[in-house]
C-alpha cells in the first residue's frame, strides 16, 4: 500500500489544542475527515484541513493514487518553537507566558476495502465581476421618493448632502 505525507511547520496554536482535532480525524477516510474538519468550530481545524488537502494533492499528483481510497494512517502533532514572554505582576514579579507553536505531520495510505465516501465536495463556482463596459451598459434604477401625506410635515423626508434620505418620525416643535 502506498503512503504519502504532508507537513505543517510552525502552526501558531498550542499542540494540546491541535491534538483535539487531530485525534478526531485519525483513522478516517480523507473525504470523511474533510467533511468533519469543514464543520468543526475549533481554531486549528482550518489549518489541518488545508494540510489534509495538501496531502491528498500530493497523493494524486505525485504518486497517481485515487482520492476515494485514501485514509489517514497517522497524524502527529509535535511541539514547535516557544516564544517566551512575561506578564508583570505585583511586588516586582513577573509571570512567564509560553506561546507554544506546533508541527503537524499527516500520513495518508491507500486502502482497497474502504467504503465509498458519504459526502461529495463540488468545486466552488467563481463569481465573475462586471467589467467597466458592462456597468455602463446596465440601466441604472432610479429610486422613487415616497409621497408626502396630507399633513406633509410629519412624514417629511430629510436629505443632507452625501447621505441617504431619512424619514423624520418625530418633530419637537409644532409649526
Amino acid at each position: 500500500m502506498a503512503e504519502t505525507q504532508a507537513k505543517l511547520n510552525n502552526l501558531r496554536i498550542a499542540p494540546r489544542k491541535v491534538r483535539l482535532v487531530a485525534d478526531l480525524i485519525k483513522g478516517m477516510s480523507a473525504a470523511e475527515a474533510r467533511a468533519e474538519l469543514t464543520f468543526s468550530k475549533k481554531r486549528s481545524a482550518p489549518a489541518i484541513l488545508k494540510l489534509l488537502q495538501s496531502a491528498v494533492a500530493n497523493a494524486k499528483n505525485n504518486q497517481k493514487l485515487e482520492e476515494d481510497k485514501l485514509y489517514i494512517k497517522s497524524i502527529r502533532v509535535d511541539k514547535g518553537p516557544m516564544l517566551k514572554r512575561a506578564l508583570p505582576r505585583a511586588r516586582g514579579m513577573a509571570t512567564p507566558i509560553h506561546k507554544i507553536w506546533s508541527h503537524v505531520i499527516i500520513v495518508l495510505e491507500t486502502n482497497e476495502d474502504l467504503k465509498p465516501p458519504r459526502f461529495t465536495f463540488h468545486a466552488r463556482k467563481k463569481i465573475g465581476r462586471k467589467t467597466k463596459e458592462e456597468k455602463r451598459e446596465a440601466p441604472k434604477e432610479k429610486q422613487e421618493k415616497p409621497k408626502l401625506s396630507e399633513e406633509g410635515k410629519k412624514d417629511e423626508i430629510v436629505t443632507k448632502k452625501g447621505e441617504a434620505p431619512v424619514k423624520k418620525f418625530f418633530q419637537r416643535k409644532v409649526i
